[in-house]
């Protein structure tokens, strides 16, 4: 049965349950509490983030003390994320990708979605993905600057995924998505300015440029989302996931050349 989120009380446990949720990493998860707390645990998704890019972050900082290039420090960076995170996110882009362009209805789409052949579509989004995303992550390490880039990003990232969740509802009721729930608008706002404050934190006032081209980007994946298949699945939300983290680096990277 689908949870509701009546709240944005924060407990000290939805940081490994968001962590649980979104990666791979051995953390300790109570999951009678994860499961009870459902959807409100959502506003721990940008801390889930900024764990995770403090672990690439690290990688690719050995890396360039070892000599090598920004290049492969950034490929390297955005490998350690690709494997801490179980490529879940790259998965609900490849999914999207073909289950949204190659369905002609909203019925068709889902079960290409759930469908774990990919396609034509899901590859090359997958191509162009990393590219553009190890392109951009190449300039921004190139300009001399790593850790806050890379932290932000990832809080932003999945910052905007819970008020996608909140906001649309299940596309399905069954997968990932519905089993956590939806949060609340509350919660939603909590996870957002968790991920402001730490962007112009980090970034400066440049981090509410990165912000705003966050927020455009998720607004996209939803209203797609909603016209395609009429509300959001896991695939959705790590295709939003995927997609701010490019958009966002790509503003970087333009920020410093």
């Amino acid at each position: 049965m689908q949870k509701d989120d009546q709240s944005a009380f924060v407990a000290i446990t939805d940081v490994p349950a968001a962590l649980g949720l979104l990666s791979r990493l051995p953390v300790p998860v109570d999951f009678d509490t994860a499961r009870a707390r459902g959807p409100k645990a959502a506003w721990a998704y940008p801390v889930a983030g900024a764990i995770l890019a403090c672990l690439a972050a690290s990688v690719a900082q050995i890396a360039l003390w070892s000599g090598l290039s920004a290049p492969l420090a950034a490929a390297l960076a955005l490998t350690m994320l690709i494997v801490t995170t179980g490529a879940m996110h790259e998965d609900g882009l490849a999914d999207c990708a073909d289950g949204l362009w190659g369905g002609w209805d909203a019925a068709r789409r889902l079960d290409i979605m759930k469908d774990s052949h990919i396609g034509v579509y899901g590859v090359l989004a997958l191509i162009l993905g990393l590219l553009l995303r190890w392109q951009a992550l190449t300039v921004v390490v190139g300009a001399g600057s790593l850790w806050a880039p890379l932290i932000a990003t990832a809080m932003i990232s999945r910052a905007v995924m819970v008020p996608v969740m909140a906001r649309l509802p299940h596309a399905r009721s069954t997968g990932l998505s519905y089993s956590v729930g939806r949060p609340s608008i509350a919660t939603a706002r909590l996870a957002e300015t968790l991920a402001a404050l730490a962007a112009i934190i980090l970034l400066g006032w440049s981090g509410l440029a990165m912000i705003l081209v966050a927020l455009l980007t998720a607004t996209a994946c939803a209203l797609i989302a909603r016209s395609k298949i009429n509300g959001q699945t896991g695939d959705v939300l790590g295709a939003t996931q995927n997609l701010t983290e490019m958009t966002v680096l790509l503003a970087l990277a333009a920020l410093v050349t």
